[in-house]
């Protein structure tokens, strides 16, 4: 062969590694699902049927990343959580309507396919499709050797979801009078991640070498699909908020009808561990509560008289308890009081 002849391989992009990725993906989360649904990855689109259980049958899409927890996982070099991650922000936010997973799709750019570290993303996206119930169905993966520098690497979601018209979650089944119930975090999730790094960074904080630190800023968002859909099933819950970026007032607000409004009590709260961590580091209570989710993941907006039969549906450690109330008013959140950091 011609050593001057230009090649793919020789700009930075090796196809056969991309085919080999590609084999990878199609063989392990068809058997994970354990049937043959999964056959056309590789192909050039998904074909995925609609449940026939559905009478009147809507579609939810949503799309999300996981920010730059990539950067945490680059620097522990520990790779098999943040696909649980890139599953959880985009299921979470198909539940808040009332919609069951159906598929998932990925989008992984990176600088040179490494597959050692792709094959462990994978198996975390493949873990959080098996938690979320729905099926990992294709994706894209592309070798971008002059957009990212060495190492470094993007992962996108796309998440497809179905719901039956009269089970949507919608504004109008929220009342005067509903409570407001907090479902517990695991931690950071995928937020605030920018922020964290600038922190350990000033404090020059080697994250390798603090054990706690190590283990909480990897930890992967809880996927809250069974518990949430289940209460949906069961017409236990009148309206919910994943509560990502911007914290819980900004995330509960888009969510609330006009002339009623969200009054949250701040006592309340369960911190975290690592949130009163993050809090002694000189974080401000507005910046905190504007940038994290302070233990609180998921938000359920219920009559009162349903909350035993919600308790039900989870485990002690995410046990939903009332941080709030809805009231009138023309503001759309009221946060009362303090935090408790301890």
């Amino acid at each position: 062969m011609n050593k001057n002849l230009f090649t793919y391989k020789k700009s930075g992009v090796n196809i056969n590694a991309a085919d080999k990725f590609i084999s990878f993906i199609s063989n392990i989360s068809s058997k994970k699902r354990g049937n043959k649904k999964n056959a056309n990855i590789g192909g050039f689109g998904s074909i995925s049927d609609l449940p026939k259980d559905i009478k009147n049958p809507k579609i939810v899409a949503c799309t999300d990343g996981v920010g730059t927890k990539i950067e945490v996982a680059n620097l522990l070099n520990k790779y098999d959580t943040i696909g649980i991650d890139l599953v959880a922000m985009s299921v979470n936010d198909l539940i808040v309507q009332g919609a069951k997973p159906l598929f998932f799709l990925d989008y992984i750019s990176i600088n040179k396919i490494d597959l050692k570290k792709m094959k462990s993303i994978i198996r975390g996206i493949v873990k959080g499709c098996d938690i979320s119930q729905c099926s990992l169905v294709g994706g894209e993966t592309a070798e971008m050797p002059d957009t990212y520098e060495k190492g470094k690497f993007d992962i996108a979601g796309f998440a497809v979801g179905i719901a039956d018209k009269k089970k949507i979650l919608n504004k109008n089944k929220i009342k005067k009078g509903n409570l407001i119930l907090a479902v517990p975090s695991s931690g950071l999730h995928s937020n605030g991640f920018s922020l964290v790094r600038h922190l350990l960074k000033v404090k020059k904080i080697n994250i390798r070498k603090n054990s706690f630190l190590k283990k909480e800023l990897i930890k992967p968002t809880k996927i809250y699909v069974r518990e949430i859909l289940n209460l949906v099933r069961k017409d236990l819950v009148n309206g919910c908020a994943n509560i990502t970026g911007g914290g819980l007032a900004d995330n509960i607000s888009r969510v609330i009808p006009n002339n009623l409004c969200a009054e949250i009590d701040l006592n309340k709260i369960k911190p975290l561990k690592i949130f009163n961590w993050l809090k002694k580091n000189k974080i401000s209570d507005k910046e905190m509560l504007k940038t994290f989710n302070c233990g609180v993941g998921f938000c359920l907006i219920v009559d009162p008289k349903n909350i035993k039969k919600i308790n039900k549906f989870f485990l002690k450690e995410f046990k939903p308890y009332i941080i709030g109330k809805i009231s009138k008013s023309i503001n759309k959140v009221i946060l009362n009081g303090k935090v408790n950091w301890l």
